[in-house]
Order: C-alpha cells, then structure tokens, then sequence
C-alpha cells in the first residue's frame, strides 16, 4: 500500500466517521452496527498515527471517540484477577500450546473480555464512535470473530469500528472471514460491514 493509498484511506475514514447516517447509524437494515477497517499489518505504525489524527479531527467536530485497546484490557483483566505476575513467571518455560490454552481460559470472551468492555463503555460516559484496537497483539489468546460475536449485546447503540490488521473477505459463496496479517484465517463473521467499502 502507498502512503497515498493510505491517505486517501484515513481522509475516507474521517469523511464516514464523521457523517450523520454513520453515526446514526442509517441503512443497517437491522444489522449490529459493527464495521471493519482492513489494513496490511506492515502498515501497522502509520495506521496508528492516521488513527490519532482522525481521532483528533473528530474531536474537532465535537465527535467523541472511545477506544479500548484489547491487549491493555487483557493485561488489566490478568492484573486485576492477581495472575499477571504468575503468568509472567511461568511464560518462558511452558509449552507454548498449554500457554495458549491457559491465556485462552483466562480470558475467555464470553466471561472476561466482553463484561470488561461492557464496564468501560458504562464507565466512559458521553461517547459517539467506539474503535477497538489491539486485535494483533492478543492473537491467539484472543480471536477477533469470538469477541464480536461476545459484543453483539454490549455495543449496543453506538457504532464500532475495529481496526484489523489483516484481510477482510467478503464472499457470496463462501460468506466473510477475517484473515489475519493476511494468512491466518480466523474463522467466519458476516455480520460486520467493510468501512472502505461505505460511502460518507
């Protein structure tokens, strides 16, 4: 992707993020107002920095964001439980699959992460627009189809968008599947929406 591929993106993004029938969230035709931001993994620093600015502009147009980075929240759930020390320790000298399965326990989606962002959406007051981010960092302890799926009855209200460092492909025949940093396919989710592919 160029640098001016990528402009053109975050100035796509603003001009979505920022229009009326976005942020009421118009022509969902009963959908979860759920959307997607697919970008190459490579390009993850300058996404980030074009995230900010957007944020930034947005705040500009008295438009609030709120965003929860997954991999802060998982940290903060093993800190705030008292296992993060001991996970820490054991980390080096498990196998790497029963390291995987436990971090997957203790931070099953259902149980711990969608409650926890359910908290911080209760905590955060006035907000417009909710960005989840992170979704590289927790992968594999965390799938990014099972957390949508788990969010379905929290965000409820306001749209989300989350920025995903992979492929999101969209197929008749096949339905949608995240494909993260383009090769690990995650699993099936249909029932958000591609933001490139939404007009402003």
């Amino acid at each position: 992707m160029k640098s001016t591929d990528l402009n053109q993106q975050e100035d796509h993004l603003f001009a979505v993020l920022s229009g009326t029938r976005f942020l009421q969230m118009e022509g969902l035709s009963n959908e979860v107002p759920f959307f997607i931001y697919p970008y190459p993994p490579e390009h993850a620093l300058q996404v980030a920095a074009a995230k900010k600015r957007i944020k930034s502009r947005l705040k500009r147009e008295g438009i609030e964001v709120l965003e929860i980075n997954l991999y802060d929240l998982a940290v903060d759930i093993l800190k705030s439980r008292g296992v993060w020390d001991r996970v820490l320790a054991i980390e080096p000298d498990q196998a790497k699959e029963d390291f995987r399965e436990m971090l997957q326990g203790m931070l099953d989606p259902q149980i711990h992460i969608a409650p926890a962002i359910r908290e911080r959406l209760n905590a955060a007051g006035a907000f417009d627009i909710f960005f989840l981010t992170g979704i590289g960092e927790v992968f594999p302890y965390i799938r990014s189809h099972n957390v949508l799926n788990n969010l379905q009855s929290v965000v409820t209200g306001k749209p989300m968008l989350m920025f995903f460092p992979g492929r999101y492909e969209q197929s008749d025949t096949l339905g949608s599947s995240l494909v993260l940093f383009g090769r690990l396919k995650d699993d099936q989710y249909y029932r958000a929406k591609n933001i490139l592919e939404q007009e402003a």
